[in-house]
């Protein structure tokens, strides 16, 4: 049965004065949702709202608005299996990744709400000195497609507990859970006007949200070109910016590694949602004595990830959100073969219904082919050789991104060689994991700035206020 969202504006659910647009389920390519295409009128009652209650929610204590995050975790868990359903079918992704995606989100709601007594209170440095912390103001949010339950979470619930109202520009492609992390919200007590929850055409919302003196802050997770473009509207107003951009994250493999132990490790995290996130590993480097018995295990684990729809309760596997990420697929593949790559697997989208492309291992990619620059954000992998580690550095470090790196090496020196040299906001030493609520993400270069998660994350929604005091 085909679902109707709504907008939610100062505390009601309603349509959006442009229309609706679907929502595709991209293993069928049939449309399963629709959705409201909001305007500047919604926009303009969104920002009127949230303006409005931002000084009653800031002047609320850390521990009532504590009790309400806690309330929607517990609200959002029990939602689960439903919610784990809804957004299989719009995002592709098998069941058990939506639910894990879930857990994270609800993970997020309960560290902030644990945390947000103490982040919110005054902090002495001496006996003369204090910092005072202060919510930034209104925030306007905008989340991808790929993880919409726990990057909602991770604006959503820092911001909340810090004191601030926000408006939650959601991505159209996969409604769900923001619907979903929106009504546990307002069921657990948290007034009208704090939160808001829009979809739409995203240039015109971003454009007209950043254009409020009202709105401080921009938190955004999504493409470089698009953050750089929201960063240059903030500037206007001169708001805040947490911008977690894309990345190409590089593995670098070690000839004494636990070859087999790698592979599972990257195989496990690069496939998850079809390799369609900014943190997958997309270009892995191996020292040249165990690069043969390296490409060997690849394939030979690969191949066994089964890939099916939502509704294929054995999938390992999903489809790509569109018909665009096939087609970026194919382009890289051709690319890398014609300038000397070899395909060890995968390469050709699958001939079913719906947007599938297989997990896909090239060997031997040089430098000149497009993926090695370029953010594959799908299901490949180029492998290519090193013989020493200034060169592995080097073939690391040679793109415009630093988000996420990873080093699979026996030798602990060489872990902290290699870590200290690597330009990125994160490193994975013999490991490949989502990133937990109590840690910062960072990007560096094009990958973005500002932190997002654990303390620091917390402290970006907030102002800091010194007062001075006569002994």
């Amino acid at each position: 049965m085909k679902t109707t969202y709504r907008l939610f504006i100062d505390g009601t659910w309603q349509d959006g004065e442009r229309g609706t647009r679907d929502v595709f389920n991209p293993s069928t390519e049939e449309a399963v949702a629709s959705i409201p295409v909001a305007g500047p009128v919604d926009l303009d009652r969104a920002l009127a709202a949230a303006a409005r209650e931002f000084k009653a929610w800031a002047r609320t204590s850390a521990s009532r608005r504590a009790e309400m995050l806690s309330r929607a975790a517990a609200i959002l868990a029990g939602s689960t299996a439903q919610l784990a359903q809804r957004m299989a079918c719009e995002q592709g992704k098998p069941v058990p990744e939506a639910r894990g995606e879930l857990k994270r989100a609800h993970e997020t709601f309960l560290w902030s709400a644990r945390h947000a007594d103490e982040l919110c209170k005054p902090a002495e440095i001496d006996e003369r000195r204090m910092l005072l912390y202060h919510p930034v103001g209104v925030v306007a949010a905008f989340t991808p497609w790929n993880y919409p339950a726990v990057l909602t979470a991770r604006k959503l619930a820092p911001a909340l507990a810090a004191g601030c109202t926000v408006i939650l520009k959601a991505a159209e492609e996969a409604p769900a859970a923001a619907v979903a992390i929106i009504e546990a919200l307002q069921e657990a007590g948290v007034p009208p006007g704090v939160t808001a929850l829009v979809f739409g055409k995203p240039a015109m919302i971003s454009a007209h949200l950043l254009a409020s003196p009202d709105v401080r802050m921009l938190t955004f997770t999504g493409s470089t070109r698009v953050g750089k473009e929201l960063a240059a509207l903030a500037a206007g107003n001169l708001q805040r910016c947490v911008l977690e951009l894309g990345g190409h994250s590089p593995v670098l493999v070690f000839a004494d590694a636990d070859i087999a132990g790698a592979v599972r490790a990257i195989c496990d995290y690069k496939f998850e949602y079809a390799g369609q996130s900014c943190n997958a590993p997309s270009r892995v480097f191996v020292e040249r004595p165990r690069y043969a018995d390296f490409a060997h295990e690849l394939v030979r684990v690969a191949a066994t990830i089964r890939v099916g729809g939502a509704e294929d309760t054995d999938a390992q596997m999903g489809p790509m959100i569109g018909s665009q990420g096939p087609a970026r697929m194919q382009r890289l593949t051709e690319d890398a073969l014609a300038k000397g790559a070899r395909l060890l697997l995968g390469g050709r989208r699958l001939e079913r219904k719906g947007y599938f492309w297989p997990p896909t291992v090239l060997a031997d990619v040089p430098s000149a082919a497009a993926i090695m620059s370029e953010e594959p954000f799908g299901p490949i992998l180029a492998v290519a050789p090193f013989d020493t580690m200034d060169e592995a550095i080097e073939l690391a470090n040679r793109t415009s991104y630093g988000l996420a790196s990873y080093v699979f090496a026996s030798s602990q020196q060489t872990q902290v060689d290699v870590a200290e040299r690597l330009c990125c906001g994160s490193v994975g030493i013999n490991m490949l994991k989502g990133v937990a609520p109590d840690v910062p993400l960072a990007g560096t270069r094009d990958s973005g700035y500002g932190l997002e998660g654990g303390e620091q994350g917390f402290r970006a929604f907030q102002d800091v206020k010194l007062l001075n005091r006569t002994a």
